[in-house]
């Protein structure tokens, strides 16, 4: 029996053993199925900071001391490449947070839509963050609900802590918004933003009526169980049966503080589906990953997986070239964010009810440090690069498609 590779305190395993150790058996076994998406994402982790890709020489300012810093393939669906992309995406967001309370909703889709989605990746989780954001603005705009245009940034998840499939979207807002005449901030109660109930309940009708003109219009595919979907009776049947059953929509509570909003959205923006910290032990035929049992108050647990079934769970998570998985909407829009933004803060200054007067929140500490330059190993020092080399790819070997940093 092969010994199972389990490191505790050495180097921790990485999504890249297991695709360098599983991932031909993989490829030879789901050749007719594997896309190009998902072949170009095993490919990119594996070489990730490796010398295929170059790199470059740094030396310590102070001490001299040299080391090789390999280049990382900046493919969004790799672990080890999300710290630089967050930290550049948070120094932007910094300066759009209002001193306001902050509130935390989750849009789920049910399973038998979920199975949709999988299949329809790019135009089902678009519907999806465009039904979240139209039912959260339109009942927030309702006179006897704020009466208030209100605005935020939408994060679209895919997966659960055993990495299936399940897709939501985390929304998070600020707690209040602008009048109809734009004249003044309108806040929201302390610890109540919007009716979760009504607000599920539009969320699915919204959902469900730009599915229905996706697929009037053509552009849904159905393979395998869901074949019989392509026929109008059966989808118009399928839907019925969603529509008579209810839809999670969860309100958490509000943060602490713009500061605290910061920090969060630094660990869920650019979140993977499983953080190689998760993975436990990997050897010639199982991996093993910690996942959080929600239904045992969120009880840490082991789960153990052959590995062709662990990397047809992590690739299901792959999203289609060019799709933006952060989103921001109603007064946060990117045609109209920077004059919505300084109405709002001109408003809430106005009216005093900032605590820093109207100024951004200070970026945490643990924000600060992701953009931070490497220090020594060895003192502390700052690294400096003094020689570059490219990647080492030949021409008899096969070549890596390039990779694009897409964070979004």
């Amino acid at each position: 029996m092969a010994r199972p590779d389990v490191r505790p305190h050495g180097p921790a395993i990485e999504i890249a053993d297991i695709l360098r150790r599983h991932g031909d058996a993989y490829r030879r076994l789901h050749a007719g199925h594997l896309g190009r998406v998902e072949r170009r994402v095993m490919s990119a982790i594996v070489v990730c900071r490796t010398e295929a890709l170059g790199g470059h020489m740094e030396a310590c300012d102070d001490c001299s001391m040299t080391r090789i810093a390999y280049n990382s393939c900046r493919n969004r669906h790799c672990p080890k490449c999300q710290g630089r992309a967050r930290a550049a995406w948070l120094a932007a967001r910094e300066a759009d947070l209002l001193p306001v309370p902050y509130f935390h909703v989750v849009f789920t889709l049910p399973a038998p839509i979920a199975a949709i989605a999988f299949q329809n990746k790019a135009v089902v989780y678009a519907i999806l963050f465009k039904a979240a954001a139209e039912a959260m603005t339109t009942l927030a705009a309702n006179p006897r609900r704020l009466g208030a245009e209100i605005g935020g940034v939408a994060v679209l998840h895919t997966w659960g802590q055993a990495l299936t499939h399940h897709p939501h979207i985390h929304c998070v807002v600020p707690g209040g918004g602008l009048s109809p005449d734009g004249a003044r901030w309108i806040a929201s109660r302390p610890n109540f933003f919007l009716a979760v109930k009504p607000l599920a309940r539009l969320f699915r009708r919204l959902f469900l009526e730009r599915l229905t003109a996706a697929f009037d219009a053509g552009t849904l595919n159905f393979f395998g169980d869901l074949a019989s979907l392509a026929e109008p009776a059966a989808f118009a049947a399928h839907l019925l049966a969603m529509r008579r059953i209810s839809w999670v929509v969860y309100a958490k509570r509000p943060f602490g503080g713009p500061a605290q909003v910061l920090a969060y959205l630094g660990r869920y923006t650019h979140r993977v589906a499983i953080a190689n910290s998760r993975l436990v032990a990997l050897d010639e035929d199982h991996v093993a990953f910690t996942w959080k049992d929600y239904r045992q108050n969120g009880a840490t647990r082991i789960m153990k997986l052959k590995a062709d079934e662990f990397i047809r769970r992590f690739l299901l998570h792959t999203l289609p070239d060019g799709f933006h998985r952060i989103r921001h909407f109603g007064f946060m829009a990117n045609r109209h964010r920077a004059a919505k933004l300084a109405l709002c803060r001109e408003l809430l200054d106005r009216e005093r009810t900032a605590p820093n007067d109207g100024q951004p929140p200070p970026v945490d500490s643990e924000a600060q440090t992701w953009a931070e330059v490497p220090a020594c190993a060895d003192c502390g020092g700052v690294m400096r690069i003094i020689e570059r080399f490219r990647h080492s790819f030949s021409r008899s070997s096969p070549r890596t498609p390039p990779f694009r940093c897409d964070t979004s």
